[in-house]
C-alpha cells in the first residue's frame, strides 16, 4: 500500500466524513419523530372522517319506509355531528339535521335509527346521553 498516493484518509477527513453524516441523519430522525399519540390521533381522525357514518340495517329500513333521502350535505352534517358528539364523550347521541332526527352509536360511528322530527312521539328520545343540533 502506498501511503504517499493518498489512498488513506487523514483523521480530519474521516471525522468530516463520518461525523457530518451522523449529525445529518440524527437531525432528520429527530425532525421526523412524532409522538405515538400524534400519529394515532391523526390516523384515527383521518379514518373516521374518510369512512363517514354507517347505517344499521334497522336505520336503512326506517329511511326507506319513511321515504327519507339524504343529500350529500346532510350526510356531511350528520358526520360532523357524530364527530362533535365523540369529542364530547357521548356514546349514544341524538343528532338533529334539518327536520331529521338520528340516533347514533358514536363509538361505532353507526346510525341506529332515523326519523322525521314530526314523527317522534311527543318529542321524547330515550337511551341517549347527549344531543347535537346541526
Amino acid at each position: 500500500m502506498k501511503i504517499q498516493d493518498n489512498q488513506f484518509l487523514s483523521i480530519e477527513q474521516l471525522q468530516a466524513k463520518y461525523f457530518t453524516q451522523a449529525q445529518r441523519s440524527r437531525k432528520v430522525s429527530e425532525e421526523s419523530k412524532a409522538s405515538f399519540y400524534d400519529v394515532l390521533t391523526s390516523t384515527s381522525k383521518a379514518a373516521e372522517i374518510a369512512s363517514g357514518v354507517k347505517f344499521s340495517k334497522h336505520a336503512a329500513n326506517r329511511l326507506a319506509e319513511r321515504n327519507i333521502e339524504l343529500t350529500q350535505n346532510q350526510k356531511e352534517r350528520l358526520q360532523e355531528g357524530t364527530v362533535k358528539a365523540g369529542l364530547k364523550g357521548i356514546n349514544e347521541s341524538l343528532v338533529l339535521v334539518d327536520q331529521l332526527a338520528f340516533i347514533v352509536n358514536v363509538p361505532n360511528n353507526t346510525v341506529v335509527t332515523a326519523m322525521k322530527q314530526t314523527e317522534t312521539d311527543e318529542n321524547v328520545f330515550t337511551n341517549i346521553d347527549g344531543a347535537v343540533i346541526i
